[in-house]
């Protein structure tokens, strides 16, 4: 998990990030996205505002960098121009392109065991990722050999996520969909 804070202050309509550790190329392109989003959807005119992004990790990680934070960039965007509260006890992950569609992202697994130990209670996630391919082991010991043949599948990843790791899941496909959800 990582601690984004989002401010609206009197500038000349820049998006300014500052990450700690530094981040990637392919972060501070994604970054632009949220805010054309978030204007479109407010209406605000940024005119007269900068929008900063400030992320830190809740750990320690190498490196920001990817596009999956640029669901929650948005509401978090959104949230700082038009004064309404985030709701603390959910959380997303998805990209986010500039038409408000909620894009795949990876390590959706992973994502999923961070917001439970942060304690959030749901996990919006992007519907293009409802399918999680995975490789259970399958083995059979024959005289003097044990034979493993990884069978690969694909399971729901609502029920994966709510059964074994204890996070309440809700597919999501559009930025107004995630409003519904964070935003009060």
């Amino acid at each position: 998990m990582r601690n984004i804070s989002v401010d609206a202050i009197p500038g000349e309509g820049r998006a300014p990030v500052q990450t700690t550790p530094p981040m990637g190329i392919v972060f501070q392109e994604a970054a632009n996205t949220p805010v054309v989003v978030a204007v479109g959807r407010t209406g605000t005119n940024l005119a007269g505002k900068d929008i900063i992004f400030s992320i830190e990790p809740g750990g320690m990680i190498p490196t920001v960098d990817g596009a999956s934070a640029g669901a929650l960039m948005t509401i978090f965007v959104e949230s700082a121009l038009s004064g309404r509260e985030i709701r603390q006890d959910i959380t997303i992950t998805g990209t986010i392109n500039a038409d408000g569609r909620i894009g795949a992202i990876g390590g959706v697994v992973e994502k999923a065991y961070a917001s439970k130990e942060a304690g959030k209670t749901l996990l919006l996630l992007p519907k293009e990722n409802a399918a999680v391919t995975r490789v259970p082991e399958w083995s059979r010991t024959l005289p003097g050999i044990t034979a493993m043949d990884p069978a690969p599948g694909t399971i729901d990843a609502k029920t994966l996520i709510e059964q074994a790791i204890g996070i309440r899941v809700e597919y999501v496909n559009t930025i107004g969909e995630v409003e519904g959800f964070l935003l009060t």
